[in-house]
């Protein structure tokens, strides 16, 4: 029996994960800033605590990871699922708003990451999921705040799987694209409340996309869960996962791009190599 821990778990993809975990028969700590809201989605269960965790605050990160090993004994799953969006052009995005949405998606899962950490090195065996988005690898007018945040998450994550191989601690990028979730509803996503006319054709247009699309999404969060479940019983998992049609498309096109633009300026990269003094380097 594996232990999940699971951030954001009382709605969304970390209600569906946790429910997928408990079918497979292991046990899960879901959490989330009311514990209530957990047991209220998914029900008394004898494998199954809900945590308190607000995942900015660093004290009840802490008293959840012990919570969690006092109730199992182990953490085995580390599902860093908690954050939100933040839709709005770079400009009009708010110093107020660029720090709560930091604060959340990269600060708020080192603290967890930190805290969790510890166990796993014991154990030297486990698996840390960071949930970045294909946000995460591309960005895209509009989100280019949330986008940074995931950009974070991925370099991050890179550097946490070189770190923590050796220890048995596997690491993996889950880059979702747009699900049927309610992540463009206003319990998860915040938008800029200056307006700039200047973007109405880029991230303004994006604005109105965003709700026509919302809750039609062409990926399905159900599946989501079940993927993330077939993930974790791979013996050697991915560093990235994508996920979504729309995810994989995007994925490809960028690779695309940056080789078109590096053969474009081969020529100008290499031309900085060398040893040749500077001039007046003597002077």
């Amino acid at each position: 029996m594996r232990v999940w821990f699971i951030t954001g778990a009382s709605r969304g993809f970390g209600a569906l994960i946790a429910a997928e975990a408990l079918a497979a028969g292991d046990a899960v700590v879901a959490t989330a800033r009311n514990p209530a809201d957990v047991t209220a989605k998914l029900g008394e269960h004898p494998r199954l605590l809900a945590a308190k965790l607000d995942i900015t605050q660093e004290s009840q990160a802490r008293e959840a990871v012990e919570a969690a090993v006092q109730r199992f004994g182990r953490i085995d799953v580390l599902v860093n699922n908690a954050g939100f969006g933040l839709l709005g052009a770079v400009e009009e995005a708010s110093a107020q708003d660029v720090e709560r949405v930091f604060r959340t998606n990269v600060f708020g899962l080192l603290t967890v990451t930190r805290a969790v950490l510890p166990r796993m090195r014991q154990q030297r065996s486990g698996h840390i999921l960071n949930f970045s988005s294909i946000g995460g690898y591309a960005s895209a007018p509009g989100w280019g705040v949330y986008c940074a945040t995931k950009f974070a998450v991925e370099g991050l994550s890179e550097a946490m799987a070189g770190e923590l191989a050796p220890l048995g601690v596997h690491v993996t990028i889950v880059e979702p694209g747009y699900f049927r979730t309610d992540f463009l509803d206003g319990q998860s996503l915040a938008v800029s409340r200056e307006r700039i006319t200047d973007y109405d054709g880029t991230s303004g247009a994006i604005r109105q996309h965003a709700q026509v699309m919302n809750h039609s999404q062409p990926g399905n969060p159900a599946k989501l869960a079940r993927a993330i479940v077939t993930l974790v019983n791979a013996p050697q998992p991915p560093l990235r996962l994508a996920l979504g049609s729309d995810t994989l498309e995007r994925i490809a096109e960028k690779n695309r791009e940056v080789n078109r633009e590096l053969e474009a300026w081969r020529a100008l990269s290499l031309s900085t190599d060398g040893f040749e003094e500077t001039q007046g380097a003597h002077a």
